[in-house]
């Protein structure tokens, strides 16, 4: 007899044909088991991000409770750091809305104002004085205090100026009342190197501190006599602001800055201290609650990827003329 097992059917398969559908059932199964583990890589990568972006919603909105409410009694802070700008913590848009939940809250004894700022806008500076009058007005029995970190100069004297009382520490920078417009000329550079500039205009002043075009005496004339006229607002703010604790000298309006020690001694600043000798020793509310309206997520995420990048350069090319307390 012979041996014919290599001919018989295994599983039902074709003689010589069985290696080959255990290999494709092998490969299949392979390629299912990937696929499963690519979904739940992505599920779980998804999942991982929902946790995230959770924990960072509930971590942004847990700091921008009002928590004043759970406080009682209280001294309201709100934190002007940086450029006094229409952007940021020193922009009207951000201190105002601030000043006025400070002041509403019924838990707030008194509004510390923390500033760190080389000055800025006059105009955002202007608002906010105007609505530090305001309030101040309004709410007679809640008096608003200005501490100086490193440096209140400028826009940011001319904003602590309007407050009640100013603390300061020994080594502040305080001072710098005046105005400035700066920019650059390259009107030589560009008749060495041979470039015409051309430029239209239908008003004999619209190129008016044109970088590329020479300046006329009477352009800087009138441009000088508008740095004097917002310096004269820069001068009553403070006046009116401090009163007959203001000590006057030939220097104070100047555009010169002191120390916070020298600035003690001309009127320009009341004491030295903190935001947390203040709160203990002057309002005698300890517990200290920031109303500050600090930047939120969305805005960050934007700036981190680099949104906002054309409109600050823009913004910065707008300003290159503008006048400036600094």
């Amino acid at each position: 007899m012979s041996d014919n097992t290599n001919d018989k059917p295994v599983g039902g398969a074709p003689a010589g044909h069985w290696e080959r559908d255990v290999l494709e059932k092998l490969v299949f199964a392979t390629l299912q088991e990937q696929r499963a583990h690519r979904r739940w890589s992505i599920f779980f990568k998804l999942f991982s991000l929902l946790i995230v972006l959770f924990a960072l919603w509930v971590f942004y909105d847990y700091n921008n409770t009002d928590d004043s409410e759970t406080l009682g009694r209280h001294t309201a802070l709100i934190d002007i750091n940086g450029s006094i700008e229409a952007e940021g913590s020193g922009s009207a848009a951000v201190v105002i809305p601030a000043l006025d939940k400070a002041f509403s809250d019924s838990g707030s004894v008194a509004v510390v104002l923390h500033i760190n700022s080389p000055g800025g806008s006059p105009v955002q500076a202007g608002m906010i004085v105007d609505e530090m009058r305001r309030l101040r007005k309004g709410y007679p029995d809640k008096p608003l205090y200005v501490v100086v970190d490193e440096m209140c100069a400028s826009g940011g004297y001319y904003i602590a100026a309007a407050a009640d009382r100013i603390y300061v520490n020994k080594a502040s920078v305080v001072g710098s009342i005046g105005v400035l417009m700066d920019g650059f000329g390259f009107t030589g550079t560009m008749e060495k190197v041979g470039v015409e500039r051309r430029l239209l205009t239908s008003g004999v002043n619209k190129g008016f501190m044109d970088p590329f075009s020479p300046m006329g005496d009477k352009q800087k004339a009138y441009a000088q006599g508008m740095l004097d006229e917002i310096h004269d607002q820069f001068i009553e703010v403070v006046r009116s602001g401090r009163g007959k604790r203001l000590k006057e000298t030939a220097d104070t309006f100047s555009g010169l800055y002191w120390t916070g020690a020298r600035a003690v001694e001309m009127g320009l600043a009341d004491d030295f201290g903190t935001v947390d000798s203040v709160a203990r020793d002057i309002v005698k509310a300890e517990d200290i609650v920031d109303y500050t309206q600090h930047e939120g997520l969305p805005e960050r995420v934007l700036k981190k990827f680099g949104a906002a990048m054309g409109a600050g350069a823009i913004k910065a090319a707008a300003q290159q003329t503008q006048p400036l307390l600094r």
